[in-house]
Parts: structure tokens; C-alpha cells; sequence
């Protein structure tokens, strides 16, 4: 999705399993966190994984480095990716 909107109805709209959500945690629109708010309202139980280019202290303002969540900094590498993946769905 390009915005969070488009996240939300493809959410709705998709009909099987979505195992994770990745989003930015900076966005024009609104947060990473208030887009997972919204999502778990419309799906409960999905995982997510948020991404930002932005310094840990303008991050953590929004939230996203409080224990348990998933974060990947950027830029990254896809190797990188691929391990917070596993780590985010527990299968790391």
C-alpha cells in the first residue's frame, strides 16, 4: 500500500491470513503506531515490523522503541530484513 488508507482497506478487503504488516513509523498521514492501532481494530493478532530512516530520538517519540516491538533501521540490508522477518513471525 502507498499510504495508510490503502493499508486499512486493503486489510479489510483481503480475505486470507496476513501474517505482517511492515510500515514506516514516519509517514504524512500518521503514524506507524496509529496505523497499527487501526489495523488491530479491523484484524486482530497481526505482527508488525516498522522501519525509518529517522534518528532513534525522533523515533522514540512515536513509541516504536518500546520493548517488544520490531524495528528495523534503514538503510538496511536485505539479509537484515530477512532476520527481523523471522524474528517479528517468531521463527527466528
Amino acid at each position: 500500500a502507498c499510504t495508510p488508507e490503502e493499508a486499512i482497506s486493503l486489510v479489510k478487503e483481503h480475505t486470507r491470513d496476513i501474517h505482517l504488516v511492515m510500515t514506516d513509523v514516519v509517514m504524512p498521514e500518521m503514524s506507524g503506531r496509529d496505523l497499527q492501532k487501526r489495523l488491530d481494530a479491523v484484524r486482530p493478532g497481526m505482527k508488525y515490523l516498522f522501519m525509518s530512516g529517522y534518528p532513534a530520538n525522533v523515533i522514540a517519540r512515536h513509541g516504536v522503541l518500546d520493548e517488544g516491538i520490531h524495528f528495523l533501521q534503514k538503510p538496511f540490508q536485505m539479509e537484515a530484513v530477512a532476520a527481523k522477518v523471522r524474528e517479528a513471525l517468531g521463527k527466528a
